[in-house]
């Protein structure tokens, strides 16, 4: 049964300062790094065929340190958009605060978790499903129905969405749903790529 494993990034420079990050190519920040190392700690005894991430210095970093972390170099990695972080368009470089006092706490509470409500002139989550599924489908499942072992580190709104389709969670319930930075979620899957185990490894450590 093929083994599929989900990273979030661990923080980034902008997440420190509470900037909306979206599609700007910002770095990890040195808790980012810390995080990263624990979740290689935490995959050290995992196979893992190959590696997708996003285009993102943050995405990218996170799985070349935890890889070398544990012990897992040289793997192959394909790295693509359609996993980037989801688009904050005008928001993106705004301080977070400074946002709710312009556009009240409702608002902006909206535009960071709502389903199908984007920013001006960005994505909403179901846009960012729509460019994520398509790319699993074609590139992710195949290796998977194939038996390999995939790690996918990338971004907190492009793992909400393909998680929302693993799990089959609500349009309402993904609202809810936070991914922890740095913890490695991982997957069983029967052969219809159906879940049939989900866990986050090391939860107890946060």
């Amino acid at each position: 049964m093929p083994t599929l494993i989900l990273l979030r990034h661990g923080q980034s420079q902008w997440n420190l300062e509470n900037r909306f990050t979206g599609w700007v190519d910002v770095d990890l920040a040195p808790k980012g790094v810390e995080e990263a190392r624990r979740a290689g700690e935490l995959l050290r005894d995992l196979p893992i065929d190959l590696v997708f991430t996003s285009v993102l210095t943050r995405a990218i970093r996170t799985a070349d340190i935890a890889l070398e972390t544990a012990g897992k170099n040289g793997l192959p990695m394909e790295k693509n958009q359609a996993l980037n972080e989801r688009h904050y368009g005008d928001l993106q470089g705004m301080n977070k605060d400074e946002m709710r006092k312009q556009f009240g706490n409702e608002q902006v509470h909206i535009w960071r978790r709502s389903y199908d409500t984007p920013p001006p002139n960005g994505e909403s989550l179901k846009d960012t499903l729509e460019r994520v599924l398509p790319y699993y489908e074609a590139n992710i499942a195949p290796q998977l129905r194939a038996g390999k072992n995939v790690l996918i580190a990338a971004h907190g709104n492009s793992l909400r969405a393909l998680i929302k389709h693993l799990e089959h969670i609500s349009s309402d319930e993904i609202t809810q749903l936070n991914i922890p930075t740095g913890v490695p979620r991982v997957y069983e899957l029967d052969d219809n790529l159906e879940v049939t185990h989900a866990e986050y490894l090391g939860q107890d450590q946060h």
